[in-house]
């Protein structure tokens, strides 16, 4: 019986998330589990506090548009079978929550940028979702590209 039948990488889609590819990769395959993606779209209402004089509905099509081209570029690059790409709208730790408990996710695979000072007292994305998780979460040391 294998540790983890469900894994679910969380992605911010940018260009260190190509970092988490070959672990996840390896942590699906090992346990041959199932493997589900994510990517999260916070509102752009949150962003601007939801007083904006204008719809904002084309633009956050077009943001989903866009994440959903660049997460299917990106499971395509996986050479893995992926049962589920999700890209949700909403707040980050929440939406990854959600679909964990869902999906009965045995592990959640996030990448942290292992901040420190003042990003650290504030909280991260991993920080977040390790803090509510209902499963086992495994936040993967990114590196930045200048580093």
């Amino acid at each position: 019986m294998s540790t983890y039948n469900k894994v679910l990488l969380a992605l911010d889609l940018s260009d260190e998330s190509d970092q988490l590819r070959d672990k996840a990769r390896s942590i699906a395959s090992a346990n041959q589990a199932e493997l589900h993606v994510i990517h999260v779209i916070e509102p752009l209402s949150f962003a601007y506090g939801g007083d904006v004089p204008m719809d904002l509905t084309s633009i956050q099509e077009q943001l989903d548009e866009h994440a959903n081209q660049k997460l299917n570029s990106f499971c395509e690059a996986l050479d893995y079978p992926v049962t589920s790409k999700i890209v949700a709208t909403g707040q980050t730790e929440s939406e990854i929550h959600r679909i964990a408990d869902e999906e009965k996710i045995d592990l959640i695979i996030v990448g942290s940028h292992g901040r420190h000072g003042i990003a650290l007292l504030l909280g991260s994305t991993a920080n977040g979702v390790l803090h509510g998780a209902n499963c086992d979460v495994l936040a993967i040391r990114v590196r930045d590209k200048e580093e």
